[in-house]
């Protein structure tokens, strides 16, 4: 475990400013400040209000990560930080902070995937990723299955959302109801007490002319908020419990039998869900069910690793260093919209590097890591916040 690269990672796409330490594939530390009580009262995320809880949590969630992973800065191997996809302002205090402690320590920095971290951090609780995987991503902001055959340098779409995304209108349809924010857990906990058959809501993009991998819950959250304005014109009580297992499970029965068909076309005999709607309890098992049935095996990292978190940073950062991937340059920048087939943002020298050059900059993986890397960027002081 020792000769195995020591990263930690930031992660500030959205509301949680997350900070992880791994060593290879093991997890040392995980330590997380949510925001969420603060956009709960606006009922939805607010960018500024998330951008100002990140600048105030950083350094103590740094300072308390390396305290759980009992380490000191000047261990690491790398620092590795979301540069995207995610909110514009959210991103650029993580990857500030990130160059920050990068050029102070002499460590390399990677900017990576914020998509392909959440594929990446099954790697700390099942072990290494096969090649390829299949990964289902469901959260907030994305619903995509994803073809990855090397996590830190090919991924491939197979699908995605072309309106709402699942959490998206788990969050909407919860607000419908007056249940407040967010709405997966809330509604995830009321649909255990429901009938999933008692109200036939569409199922979206399933038709024989439809993408056979994209989603769409559009039409879904549009029906469902439709039938609860009727009962309620009609003055009659809605049955919330019945509402919220019936769209639930509307919604997992898409997500879950376009993964399957996904796995079979693609002849890949392993399922990994991640992002924070993985964390639903009947998406797990209705998941595990439809694997079983069909011999493929599932992967769904525990709850706490599905929602952003550094520790799924840190494990794609530590994937790269292992690999010998480039680390990024000093001009690295926050991207919103960084599309999943760029897993991390490498330098300048990426294309046709010479490995031994990345040995003697500090990237090789083995007994005695150099983490003497004050010569790894060779830029000034004045382009650290470029």
């Amino acid at each position: 475990m020792a000769d195995e690269p020591l990263v930690l990672g930031i992660e500030t796409s959205c509301d949680e400013t997350g900070v992880g330490v791994v060593r290879g594939t093991t997890l040392l530390a995980d330590a997380v400040a949510s925001s969420v009580d603060e956009h709960a009262r606006f009922g939805g995320v607010v960018p500024e209000v998330a951008s100002r809880a990140h600048l105030e949590a950083m350094v103590p969630t740094i300072e308390r990560a390396l305290k759980q992973a009992g380490v000191s800065a000047r261990d690491l191997d790398g620092i590795a930080v979301t540069a995207g996809p995610g909110l514009a302002g959210a991103l650029l205090v993580g990857v500030s902070a990130a160059k920050a402690y990068a050029y102070a320590l002499g460590k390399p920095l990677y900017g990576v995937n914020h998509l392909a971290s959440h594929i990446c951090v099954d790697q700390l609780e099942h072990g290494p990723l096969p090649e390829p995987t299949m990964a289902l991503l469901v959260s907030g902001g994305h619903s995509s299955l994803l073809l990855a055959p090397d996590i830190t340098s090919d991924v491939r779409p197979l699908g995605a959302t072309i309106d709402d995304a699942a959490g998206e209108a788990f969050d909407k349809i919860a607000r419908v109801l007056q249940l407040g924010f967010p709405g997966g857990p809330v509604i995830d906990r009321l649909a255990r007490e429901g009938d999933p058959k008692a109200i036939a809501f569409p199922r979206g993009l399933t038709g024989p002319r439809d993408p056979a991998y994209d989603f769409s819950f559009s039409g879904l959250k549009t029906a469902v908020a439709r039938w609860i304005e009727a009962k309620r014109s009609a003055g009659e009580e809605v049955p919330v419990r019945d509402v919220a297992a019936s769209f639930q499970e509307a919604v997992v029965d898409v997500l879950t039998r376009k993964a399957i068909r996904a796995c079979k076309d693609e002849g890949v005999d392993h399922l990994m869900i991640g992002g924070g709607v993985a964390a639903n309890s009947r998406l797990r098992s209705l998941a595990q069910e439809r694997c079983d049935d069909a011999g493929i095996i599932l992967r769904v990292p525990r709850p706490g690793l599905c929602t952003d978190n550094g520790a799924m940073v840190a494990a794609l950062g530590a994937e790269m260093v292992k690999r010998n991937r480039a680390a990024s340059d000093w001009d690295l920048s926050a991207d919103s919209s960084l599309p999943v087939t760029d897993p991390h943002v490498p330098g300048a020298q990426a294309a046709g590097h010479d490995p031994d050059q990345e040995h003697a900059h500090g990237h090789a993986h083995g007994h005695g890591h150099n983490h003497d890397h004050d010569h790894v960027h060779e830029l000034s002081k004045d382009n650290l916040y470029s």
